[in-house]
């Protein structure tokens, strides 16, 4: 019997059927998960991100005991990272938000609500930024070029921009292009990361979701990388 995977539904006042639902599996497959049958790899992703539990501790005997148990899930690409887990980590977030995408322009299109719950969190005392791409960068420029969207990447910076404006207090704005190839989204001690790949758009980009197990790991790695840029970017103008 799966103790844990036992205990973390009835946390979460989940039955088989409810669970099996969320998932989209059979209720008697999550009968035979509760019996001690481990999960293929994509429903464990979904069973854990369901349960809000790490799911080292719910199929422990899959413990991993290196710097990759800060892994918590991998998709080929950002556009496949559920909705579901952008609003449940901007909406868990106590202390910090860093959102360092060139522009961030596709959390006002996954994310329902988020201007006013980023105004909620601003309001807290939370620490809310935004390091944005620099559009007139010669870098922004290039990959345009490449990129040859119709919704060109100063285009989105822009709307970024002045969806920010709508939130009270403002959030902290800083500018660089030197994270053009590399995205990181911090919610706290949990991040998503992605890596951009030749001339494809960033929902394209295989993305990662890490979560903090100690010092030294990859979370650090890249919460450090973000801070580093951050305190090295442009920051905006003061309005005339």
């Amino acid at each position: 019997m799966n103790t844990a995977l036992h205990v973390a539904m009835s946390r979460t006042g989940m039955t088989p059927a409810t669970l099996a639902g969320k998932v989209g599996v059979d209720p008697k497959t999550v009968a035979r998960w509760l019996g001690g049958r481990v999960p293929h790899p994509r429903h464990r992703s979904q069973v854990a991100q369901v349960l809000r539990e790490d799911e080292d501790v719910i199929w422990s005997g899959l413990l991993k005991r290196g710097y990759d148990r800060e892994i918590r899930a991998a998709w080929p690409t950002r556009s496949a990272v559920p909705r579901e887990l952008w609003n449940d980590l901007i909406h868990r977030a106590t202390s910090r938000i860093w959102c360092a995408g060139y522009t961030s322009y596709f959390l006002w299109t996954e994310v329902p609500g988020i201007t006013p719950t980023l105004r909620n969190k601003a309001a807290s005392g939370l620490d809310l930024r935004f390091l944005l791409g620099l559009k007139d960068s010669p870098v922004t420029h290039e990959r345009e070029r490449i990129e040859d969207a119709a919704l060109s990447i100063s285009t989105r910076i822009d709307i970024t921009t002045a969806e920010l404006t709508k939130i009270e207090p403002t959030p902290q704005v800083r500018h660089t292009d030197r994270h053009i190839s590399l995205s990181v989204w911090i919610f706290d001690d949990e991040a998503l990361v992605s890596t951009h790949l030749a001339d494809q758009l960033g929902h394209a980009s295989p993305t990662l979701h890490i979560r903090r197990r100690g010092p030294g790991g990859l979370f650090d790695q890249y919460a450090n990388h973000v801070d580093h840029l951050w305190e090295t970017a442009h920051a905006p103008a003061p309005a005339p």
